[in-house]
């Protein structure tokens, strides 16, 4: 499958069915939903990415970056970007593209007469801890960054 016709036409009817639900749902009331999501840094930075990968699979899940404020947008990516690879092992659909990577180890555990469930659960919980701590790492960063060069972000939550 190539990009033009796999995943180009997906990411495009993707924006377009998120437009049509954002119109009939409202963008006051997506505002205020996302406020109250971004408001705690566990939502933030385990659930949503969590939810935004398990429900929309890569790389169509960064769409839903949209919805946070400018300066909760880094983290969210950071997040979102290591749990696309961590979630493998028990759903596979998440990134389907990159699935040899898990199965290149696992073939090494059953080599050994293991079960692979063991060991997809780990990479999974090790993977939302990782996946957390990057997120505020990437959230001090992006303080930092702010400060030095003078760039406030927002820290409310805008749907255009």
């Amino acid at each position: 499958m190539s990009w033009m016709t796999g995943i180009v036409p997906i990411v495009l009817m993707l924006m377009v069915f998120m437009n049509v639900v954002i119109k009939l749902i409202g963008e006051e009331r997506i505002n205020s939903l996302a406020q109250r999501f971004s408001k705690y840094s566990l939502v933030r930075n385990c659930i949503l990415p969590f939810l935004a990968a398990f429900m929309l699979g890569n790389p169509a899940s960064f769409t839903l970056g949209r919805f946070l404020p400018e300066f909760y947008k880094p983290s969210f990516y950071a997040a979102l970007a290591q749990y696309n690879h961590t979630s493998n092992g028990l759903f596979p659909h998440i990134n389907a593209g990159e699935l040899f990577v898990f199965l290149g180890i696992a073939s090494g555990v059953e080599t050994l007469g293991l079960s692979t469930t063991p060991l997809a659960i780990r990479y999974l919980l090790v993977g939302l801890v990782m996946n957390a701590v990057g997120a505020y790492v990437t959230d001090f960063t992006t303080a930092y960054v702010c400060k030095k060069s003078g760039i406030q972000l927002s820290k409310t939550a805008k749907v255009q």
